[in-house]
């Protein structure tokens, strides 16, 4: 259940970001268009900053979530069907989160590229390419990704 949850809820949101975007732009959006943009954008900015200089734009629209973050949630969705399409045979033998260490080190390993990133931007005051913000991220979310879905696996054995 909780990896159909994972990769249901990882693919919707990474593709419901353009189409905010999309909704956004639209000088004459119905309501109902108009309604669900603002709800995506209101989300994004819980998790996010939303600072246009530093988000991909689509149909002249930023993003309701920023470079670093689009690559976060498109390294979860892409991790996740990766996961649900992997034969079920090979599960349970593939898998290795045998233990919390090697799941920390995990999580450092996919952090490693943003925390390069950030450590740049805040030394000298250059911010990175947005390409560059959202490929640093895409590991971090894809490590996430993977552990909540081989956890299921881990506890179904």
């Amino acid at each position: 259940m909780l990896r159909r949850g994972l990769l249901a809820g990882s693919v919707a949101w990474a593709a419901i970001i353009p189409f905010a975007a999309c909704a956004a732009s639209r000088p004459h959006a119905a309501s109902l268009g108009y309604a669900f943009a603002l709800g995506v954008y209101a989300i994004g900015h819980l998790i996010c900053h939303q600072l246009p200089a530093r988000s991909f734009h689509l149909w002249g629209a930023a993003l309701p979530v920023c470079a670093r973050c689009t690559g976060i949630y498109i390294g979860a969705a892409v991790t996740s069907i990766l996961l649900w399409a992997r034969p079920r045979a090979h599960d349970a033998r593939d898998i290795n989160t045998d233990s919390a260490a090697s799941a920390r080190r995990l999580l450092l390993a996919a952090l490693a590229p943003t925390a390069i990133t950030l450590a740049y931007e805040w030394t000298t005051g250059i911010t990175p390419a947005n390409w560059i913000r959202a490929l640093a991220g895409a590991p971090l979310g894809a490590a996430v990704s993977w552990l909540i879905g081989t956890f299921e696996l881990e506890r179904r054995r």
